[in-house]
């Protein structure tokens, strides 16, 4: 077997231009698009939230009032075993890590995760911690709560 055949493709075909007429290479008269409908028109393309007339599930949810509906979830801050080695605590929290500089003060959720290394014995509670970086704190002599 030759090397041309296990060679990726490096270009692509262009695809048929619909609705440029009998140049085009799709046809001329209704230039590709059939006959009529929505399809056929200059501009039919669809929003993303369209389902065909029925009420969108945008109308169907109710309505939340103020600038706070984006941010329901909040940031997740990531913070790494080794960030925690420094903060001067011994039960860690998420006040405890504002305190620190380690989480900017308008994060709602933070999540330990296995990176770095832990040498000290610390209580972590009230903040998602990942399988290894419970196992690492563990080890370390720490608590998980």
């Amino acid at each position: 077997m030759s090397i041309l055949n296990k060679m990726s493709k490096t270009t692509q075909a262009a695809g048929k231009r619909v609705g440029r007429g009998y140049g085009s290479g799709k046809g001329g008269h209704n230039s590709g698009r059939g006959t009529k409908g929505a399809g056929s028109r200059k501009s039919s393309s669809m929003p993303l939230w369209f389902e065909g007339g029925q009420l969108p599930l945008v109308k169907r949810l109710p309505m939340i009032r103020g600038k706070s509906r984006f941010n329901t979830l909040g940031k997740i801050a990531e913070v790494n075993l080794g960030d925690l080695a420094k903060v001067k605590a011994e039960q860690i929290t998420l006040d405890s890590l504002k305190l620190a500089g380690l989480v900017e003060k308008n994060v709602k959720n933070a999540k330990v995760v296995a990176t770095g290394k832990l040498d000290k014995a610390i209580t972590v509670s009230g903040l998602r911690i990942s399988a290894g970086a419970k196992k690492a704190i563990e080890a370390a002599g720490g608590k998980v709560a």
